[in-house]
């Protein structure tokens, strides 16, 4: 379940505590502050994602290794058009205007 964070909002509009509950997704915000009831705003927040512990990202995200996964990679080059490295599709993607 999210942990979703709201603050109050005080009688003058402006904010007030901030506090966090756990809530299933498909739930709807609160509308009040579930101890005092008075009015509460949800705030957008930066997700929190688990890392592996150790260090960087495990498996083989090389060209070859992609490929082999069947990813089509493109770069981007300094004309904007985006060339393709490896796999299968279009050689060249232009952005459309």
């Amino acid at each position: 379940m999210p942990l979703y964070e709201y603050v109050v909002i005080n009688e003058d509009g402006s904010h007030g505590e901030v506090f966090e509950v756990l809530q299933r997704i498909g739930e709807p915000a609160l509308t009040k502050q579930p101890e005092t009831g008075r009015p509460v705003e949800r705030l957008i927040s930066a997700a929190s994602v688990p890392r592996p512990a150790g260090g960087p990202i495990k498996g083989d995200i090389s060209n070859r290794g992609l490929e082999k996964l069947g990813f089509t990679k493109y770069q981007k080059t300094q004309t904007g058009k985006y060339e393709k490295v490896l796999g299968d599709g279009p050689n060249l993607i232009n952005r459309d205007d």
